[in-house]
């Protein structure tokens, strides 16, 4: 198999869907007649998701998404890979296909105005511009924009808590803001308009796209973009950059990070080392071993990779509610 073999497409869309139960059928159908799979999520506010398959079968499946008029301007960015990185298709249900938990933010009606990437840093160069980055504080701590305010969030969700206590500005201020790949910073915008803010601003595409199209020699972006797959980070031109990511709770770390007495592989890093009882870092070192067992004998261990990342997860969970109690502080780590 070709390293580009399968094509794997990140989407997002919010529009108005009346009932979205009624795509469930169809797209769940139309997904498994192709062979694709992943995930992806339907809410009253559109449509977001992961999906990998051929390039044929993906295709397909974007084509009959924009032949209907909810899906016509379906936002999708394309990587590749030589392996199937999804086990099963699933077409789920949400409350909203980005958390935020605020009622009544409608990015499809009320969001900001978009900014193209080659526009971008004429408008985060103006002084009286706020720029905001919009991702999670691991996210920032590895690269952002020059200049750009850190809300030091740990998850989307409490953005708007930042916006209520933090952003201090008179409601004509110009802002921009922006993301990975566009979804959190359009609906962030949305949250503001309906706040209030007359002046918001979003990168479309977000961060990636920038990189992508805007030349180094004339970007304002500093050190790496951290994406939600095996890359795990992206520099100018979407090159795979240096950061590895811990097993145990997701956050991204550098060969240095590496050489910390609290990393072991699968097992821990200084981020989550604290926070990890004797018995997780047990189960995530007999985990750690079965994996490395079975990429000695040439196994695919995709269902070992897939418990992992759950395992990441609720190690996750656990690392955020110290942190809520003042258990952890990054700071002291």
């Amino acid at each position: 198999m070709t390293s580009d073999a399968i094509k794997i497409a990140a989407l997002y869309k919010f529009v108005t869907l009346a009932e979205p139960d009624a795509w469930r059928a169809p797209l769940a159908k139309l997904c498994n007649e192709h062979e694709i799979k992943g995930t992806l999520l339907l809410a009253h506010e559109g449509i977001n998701g992961t999906v990998a398959g051929s390039h044929e079968a993906v295709d397909a499946l974007l084509d009959w998404l924009r032949s209907h008029v909810e899906f016509g301007e379906l936002d999708a960015k394309f990587s590749y890979s030589a392996e199937q990185p999804f086990l099963r298709m699933k077409v789920r249900l949400k409350k909203e296909i980005v958390t935020l938990g605020v009622e009544g933010v409608d990015p499809s009606r009320n969001a900001g105005t978009y900014v193209e990437p080659q526009d971008w840093n004429a408008l985060i160069a103006d002084p009286d511009v706020i720029v905001v980055d919009t991702r999670n504080d691991y996210e920032v701590g590895i690269g952002t924009f020059k200049g750009a305010l850190n809300p030091q969030t740990k998850s989307f969700g409490d953005l708007p808590d930042w916006v209520d206590e933090k952003l201090d500005v008179a409601p004509d201020t110009k802002i921009a803001m922006f993301c990975t790949g566009g979804i959190r910073c359009e609906k962030s915008t949305a949250l503001l308009k309906a706040k209030g803010f007359d002046n918001v601003f979003h990168l479309k595409g977000g961060i990636l796209k920038y990189l992508e199209e805007v030349p180094q020699e004339r970007s304002l972006w500093e050190g790496e973009c951290f994406v939600f797959d095996s890359r795990v980070s992206v520099g100018h031109g979407l090159v795979p950059g240096p950061y590895d990511q811990c097993r145990a709770c997701g956050m991204p770390i550098s060969q240095e990070d590496k050489a910390h007495a609290q990393y072991s592989e699968g097992v821990s890093c200084h981020h989550c080392y604290d926070a990890m009882s004797d018995e997780q870092r047990a189960r995530f070192a007999d985990r750690q071993r079965q994996i490395n067992l079975a990429r000695q004998r040439k196994i695919n261990h995709l269902g070992a990779d897939l418990k992992e990342a759950r395992a990441r997860k609720r190690a996750e969970k656990e690392l955020q509610r110290r942190r809520s109690h003042g258990e952890v502080v990054d700071d002291q780590v």
